[in-house]
């Protein structure tokens, strides 16, 4: 064991003990900067986080080398106004996490790379964190009563999964998305009905003006009883897209969003409280970016009060990429003595249910 590898073990060991830790934690997994510092788990000092929309949006998406660029030129500066607006020192921070996986390489590299000097320069703990996983435990960050075992249903990006969640750092994934998962969805046919980048939020804004019963969309149908289908839906929004210009005219934008709006939310839920109900699960949880869809919000709270089942929906801000959950998920995984050498790299497709994925 070398001198860094050492030393980063003792006070590892050290917080173990104490049961607690003050986590300096940075996610770069996209196209968001973001900073925070988490004491406990659940204690979020300060949280900050530096978007690259406007430096996107000309290209109607993200481009990886761009995000790594600006990453590197946005953490230091976002590290020290995290430090301030928490009123911690560097002296006082007892470990450093990082997001490694899943994401764009490049993205992630640029987190990876800069946590790993920080740990080494200060002999601290390095905690590998999986962007999912964040996503989770941001639940944690705005609810004192959240706590294992529930049931989580998490759909940020590439990922449509109800997940439930056994304990802290403990998952099993009951169902996923066999194709285009829900924000896939939204993204694609945004972009098909000509709304710019970041084309879902922008989608759930306009739908919020439209008749959600105007158009009629299929029904995925699924052979996995928890499992989700998204890609005959946006193969049927973009074809009735095109048909209509085609024929000289257009959907109209609020009513057609409105329509896809309501045909994904249902999904998402009917297929969460099947689970949930199956599970026996007193409680549910929504975690990722699409957790932050107004529809999925006022529906899905409506459907689990008149079933008497607990809700946990985290507040918008920790709905997106930030690094306030990667410290919350961060604290559990050096309570249960999981860091990382310094031979951490980043893993693009990690995954959240694979139990090698515990050990970077």
């Amino acid at each position: 064991m070398n001198g860094y590898a050492r030393v980063a073990a003792e006070r590892a060991e050290s917080l173990r003990a104490r049961g607690n830790a003050t986590i300096l934690a940075i996610e770069t997994s996209c196209d968001e900067t973001a900073v925070a510092v988490v004491r406990g788990g659940r204690d979020v000092l300060s949280s900050e986080v530096a978007s690259q929309i406007a430096t996107h949006a000309p290209y109607g998406g993200v481009v990886p080398e761009i995000a790594s660029r600006e990453h590197v030129g946005a953490i230091d500066p976002l590290v020290d106004l995290a430090l301030e607006r928490a009123g911690v020192g560097i002296g006082e921070i007892d470990a450093v996490a990082v997001t490694y996986g899943p994401g764009l390489v490049e993205a992630l590299l640029s987190g990876v790379m800069w946590a790993k000097a920080f740990a080494w320069a200060l002999g601290l703990p390095l905690i590998p964190v999986n962007h999912i996983e964040g996503h989770i435990c941001a639940n944690f960050a705005a609810h004192a009563d959240c706590a294992p075992p529930f049931l989580c249903l998490v759909v940020s990006g590439g990922h449509s999964e109800i997940a439930r969640v056994l304990g802290y750092g403990r998952y099993e994934s009951l169902g996923g998305t066999v194709d285009d998962a829900a924000g896939e969805a939204f993204d694609k046919i945004a972009r098909a009905l000509g709304i710019p980048y970041p084309g879902g939020p922008i989608l759930d804004e306009i739908a919020e003006r439209g008749d959600d019963r105007a158009y009629a969309f299929p029904k995925p149908r699924v052979e996995g009883r928890y499992d989700f289908s998204f890609s005959g839906l946006k193969t049927a929004a973009i074809t009735a897209i095109r048909r209509a210009e085609a024929g000289g005219s257009a959907v109209d934008v609020p009513d057609f969003a409105a329509s896809l709006r309501r045909s994904v939310v249902d999904a998402l839920i009917e297929k969460l409280l099947r689970c949930a109900a199956d599970e026996g699960a007193g409680g549910v949880a929504v975690a990722g970016g699409v957790a932050a869809n107004r529809l999925l919000r006022r529906e899905l709270a409506a459907r689990c009060d008149a079933l008497g089942i607990r809700l946990w929906l985290p507040p918008l801000h920790l709905c997106s990429d930030n690094a306030a959950m990667i410290g919350c998920a961060a604290h559990h995984r050096l309570m249960a003595g999981e860091i990382a050498g310094l031979r951490l790299n980043a893993d693009p497709s990690a995954e959240l249910f694979d139990p090698r994925a515990n050990a970077p």
